[in-house]
């Protein structure tokens, strides 16, 4: 990631096709090894290839990747008016208030942090 992070900083300095020199030299300002590995790696990849574009195409991909918990799942449903939906939400629920219950019972351990 930090070897794609010195490219794209390097294509923001102006360099817009930046060698393994400059990401070295990148990485090397902030203290960061360079593996030549990864650098050549990412270099042979992008060769030829406009970052503009490279990076329209990466959110294309990224806007089809499945992302957000379950909670919102059982909430979508139950807020358009399913009526399946609401006993799991009421389940989830009473989850909740038990760990809270048991967080309240941290207070009987016999000592407090502001004493």
């Amino acid at each position: 990631m930090k070897v794609v992070a010195a490219y794209l900083l390097a294509v923001l300095g102006g360099k817009t096709s930046p060698s393994a020199a400059d990401l070295k030299d990148i990485l090397g300002s902030v203290g960061a090894e360079a593996d030549n590995d990864k650098i050549e790696l990412l270099l042979s990849e992008v060769k030829g290839k406009d970052i503009t574009e490279l990076i329209a195409s990466g959110r294309e991909k990224l806007a089809s990747v499945p992302s957000g918990g379950g909670a919102v799942a059982y909430s979508a449903p139950a807020a358009a008016g399913g009526g399946g939906a609401a006993a799991p939400a009421a389940a989830e629920q009473k989850k909740e208030e038990k760990v809270e219950e048991k967080e309240e019972s941290d207070d009987d351990m016999g000592f407090s942090l502001f004493d």
